[in-house]
């Protein structure tokens, strides 16, 4: 257990850094932004390649990657059974949207921190991360790509015609899947190890060092954008749609892990705390980019990332105490 609240604590300092730093704005208006696109383009796929490279193939690929899975679309499921009677009518672009805050985590800017420093290996995010990128983004552009077309032939709440963004083939959406940097970086990795290929010393020390960019560069950014954020502040009358995607994603959807890990695949109990605590992780700040892009569920999306951020890593050590 302290090596777990060690881990947590590693994390919150440098978080704490990233927040100062972006309350003085010493680094300027564009750090944050140039620290999340190196993380995201060069270290990340690096740290990837090298923890995969050393991991076991059938760890990555096994049940961690079907409980990511079927969590994350049971919990958005539920989100999407139960807002139906409960909340207003809303556009089924909008639900989706909100289903997303529920269910997709952030397996890269704070779960591979997260999975290095309390769970003890940055691989233990891969099949998190490999579900969202590989399975998840695919489904859920394709049904935005759909509803949003139906949607288009309404007026908006100003009787003028909502431009939304045209659909995408399904070709470019998976040429697009397949060439993002996460994605390249795990497939190289996991071909290495399946082979045993090893990159000659020099190289492997360069690539190494880009990697150990990654966590800090995630984490010092993740501090940053906290800077002036208060949820809920104009809820846009979508209060309770936030709420509602919140409560799923902190309580509903690592409860639906855990029921998987311990009934359904019958993990031990580190690979039990290790899906609770992935599935704990906050709303995936791509979901509120992805909102913007197809201009819906904005401001469900954007307050759902932002509470969730705020209350997870408290969540986190609560599922600690409870399971580790």
């Amino acid at each position: 257990m302290s090596e777990v609240l060690a881990g947590f604590a590693i994390v919150w300092v440098i978080i704490a850094v990233g927040f100062g730093l972006g309350r003085s704005e010493v680094l300027g208006a564009e750090a944050r932004v140039v620290l999340s696109r190196t993380a995201f383009f060069v270290g990340s796929p690096a740290l990837l390649f090298v923890t995969l490279s050393r991991a076991d193939v059938l760890t990555v690929l096994g049940p961690q990657l079907w409980v990511a899975t079927l969590s994350a679309l049971l919990a958005a499921g539920l989100f999407l059974a139960v807002s139906i009677p409960l909340l207003r009518p809303r556009p089924v672009s909008e639900r989706v949207m909100s289903g997303l805050s529920a269910s997709l985590v952030n397996s890269a800017n704070l779960g591979i921190p997260i999975a290095t420093y309390v769970l003890g290996d940055p691989a233990l995010a891969a099949p998190a991360l490999m579900f969202q990128l590989g399975i998840y983004t695919p489904l859920y552009v394709a049904v935005l790509d759909w509803s949003t077309a139906r949607e288009a032939r309404d007026d908006d709440d100003d009787g003028r015609p909502r431009r939304v963004p045209r659909p995408r083939p399904v070709l470019a959406q998976l040429r697009q899947t397949a060439l993002n940097p996460m994605i390249l970086g795990a497939l190289a990795g996991l071909l290495f190890s399946v082979t045993g290929w090893a990159l000659p010393g020099p190289l492997n020390e360069a690539v190494e060092l880009i990697a150990g960019l990654s966590i800090p560069a995630m984490l010092l950014a993740f501090g940053m954008s906290l800077v002036g954020s208060v949820p809920l502040s104009r809820a846009g009358g979508r209060r309770a749609d936030t709420l509602l995607a919140s409560a799923v994603k902190l309580l509903v959807h690592p409860l639906i892990a855990w029921l998987l890990a311990q009934f359904v695949f019958g993990l031990d109990a580190r690979g039990v705390f290790v899906a609770v605590v992935l599935a704990s992780l906050p709303t995936a700040q791509n979901t509120y980019v992805t909102a913007v892009r197809y201009q819906s569920g904005e401001r469900v999306t954007k307050d759902t990332v932002l509470v969730t951020t705020i209350v997870a890593i408290p969540a986190m050590i609560a599922v600690a105490l409870l399971l580790a």
